[in-house]
């Protein structure tokens, strides 16, 4: 928490700042300001303030994904209906659009953050959030809408809406508890990964579903540099995304400045991590094999550990790249008199990798296309772009750390498959044939199906 200076509510006005271009999170935290509405909850101790703010993780296979925001909500209970009292709101006028994409490289100036507003509240505990979204309509058909990787943004011909479910349009709904104290400020950040919220149909249209953690917002992490070399090649498809990780689960991801080629996990509980860089490609580019540093301690909430500097950065080497994929089938919905919604699922394909004396780590994941309809399986398709080069491996450990492809020969084109999905209803999780280590060494595999069960 943060001291708050005080000033009645005529006189403070929503701070708000536009942060720097770059890719993708989603961060709400909340600063000093006067523009809310609704009944805070009662009580009579002096308020604090809450703050919100914006942050994006690196999107797949996009140039832009816009959302327009209108508001934020707040209040003391996590059952209240966007129509019941005691709502506090942070309101934005007018509306803003904000890029997510632009909210990814906190070594920019403003650290990947998109400020919202702050708005006094009175002391208390508080339990639930909303994010409230314009909606796509006939005069405003692009409040929210995406660029796809390769298009040019500036034409607004290559804008596709995205469809925004009347439930977001009343307000993204995020169960949190915090505790605001008499004189003090709260910041929040959401987080807000781009890449998972958008789920391409069969048709061609594109559903906003959003995913959205909320995250620590002092800065701590994982600082480092990779060469510049390669960074002329990096256009449209053939981005880096560095990552931190624990036993193959993303748990922060971010891109390199285009200009320095530093980068920085922030925002990471203490412990231990998997820093894994990869190269999202074409089959047709030569860069990169993925490297992976084990074992990053970060101590705690405010330390910052260095895997690598400016005079000395990680060095990333060339690698072909082949193809896996096929079908992901979602079978067994629930019973009626429950809904079956599995055409409304967020469908994840995730390629992991073994690594020799190392850990297992996600190098590639997609949200899979909905395809087919016809029972009895819903039926999404996925096809995930891999290097086939042995990966690099170090352990943390003093500086310079150099990675070696040495002892990687076996796991080299190597990689196996896991899936989720969920829909508004049903977590789709048990998967058959479980889950086996494919070769795509000698050319593209595009067999790899499967069912999802709940």
């Amino acid at each position: 928490m943060n001291t708050w200076g005080w000033c009645p509510l005529n006189q403070l006005k929503l701070s708000l700042r536009q942060w720097a271009p770059f890719v993708a999170l989603l961060m709400v935290g909340w600063l000093p300001a006067c523009n809310s509405s609704g009944d805070s909850g009662g009580g009579s101790a002096a308020p604090g303030a809450v703050s919100v703010s914006l942050t994006d993780a690196p999107a797949c296979g996009y140039e832009q994904v816009n959302i327009t925001v209108i508001k934020v909500r707040v209040h003391q209970s996590s059952s209240a209906d966007d129509n019941s009292s005691g709502w506090t709101d942070i309101t934005l006028s007018p509306p803003r659009t904000i890029n997510l994409l632009d909210l990814n490289d906190p070594t920019q100036h403003n650290f990947a953050l998109e400020q919202l507003g702050v708005t006094p509240l009175q002391a208390g505990h508080y339990t639930q959030l909303r994010l409230v979204l314009d909606k796509n309509n006939g005069n405003q058909p692009n409040a929210n809408w995406i660029v796809l990787e390769g298009q040019n943004p500036n034409n607004v011909n290559n804008r596709i809406p995205l469809d925004t479910p009347s439930a977001i349009q009343s307000g993204i709904k995020l169960i949190h508890q915090f505790t605001v104290s008499s004189g003090q400020q709260v910041d929040l950040l959401l987080d807000f990964d781009a890449c998972k919220s958008i789920v391409q149909t069969g048709n061609g249209s594109y559903k906003l579903k959003p995913v959205i953690t909320i995250i620590p917002f002092v800065l701590n992490g994982i600082d480092g540099f990779l060469t510049t070399g390669l960074f002329p090649q990096q256009t449209n498809v053939n981005h880096i995304v560095v990552s931190a990780q624990v036993n193959g689960e993303v748990v922060r991801s971010t891109m390199p400045n285009a200009v320095t080629g530093e980068f920085f996990l922030g925002r990471l509980d203490p412990g231990n991590y998997d820093v894994v860089i990869t190269a999202i490609n074409s089959p047709t580019n030569t860069c990169c094999a993925t490297v992976v540093i084990a074992g990053v301690p970060v101590a705690n909430s405010t330390s910052i550990t260095h895997i690598s500097t400016a005079q000395q950065p990680l060095q990333l080497q060339a690698s072909g790249f082949h193809t896996m994929g096929d079908t992901i089938g979602l079978i067994n919905p629930p019973p009626p008199p429950a809904v079956d919604d599995r055409d409304d699922a967020a469908v994840v394909a995730t390629a992991r990798q073994s690594l020799a004396g190392g850990p297992t780590v996600a190098v590639r994941a997609q949200v899979a296309t909905l395809h087919d309809v016809t029972p009895p399986a819903v039926n999404y398709t996925y096809g995930l772009v891999l290097p086939t080069a042995a990966p690099f491996l170090a352990a943390y450990g003093a500086l310079p750390i150099v990675p070696s492809a040495a002892a990687q020969g076996a796991a080299a084109g190597i990689y196996t498959v896991r899936g989720s999905a969920q829909t508004p209803t049903t977590v789709y999780q048990t998967q058959n044939p479980a889950p086996t280590p494919v070769s795509i060494s000698a050319g593209d595999n595009n067999t790899v199906d499967f069912t999802l069960a709940p």
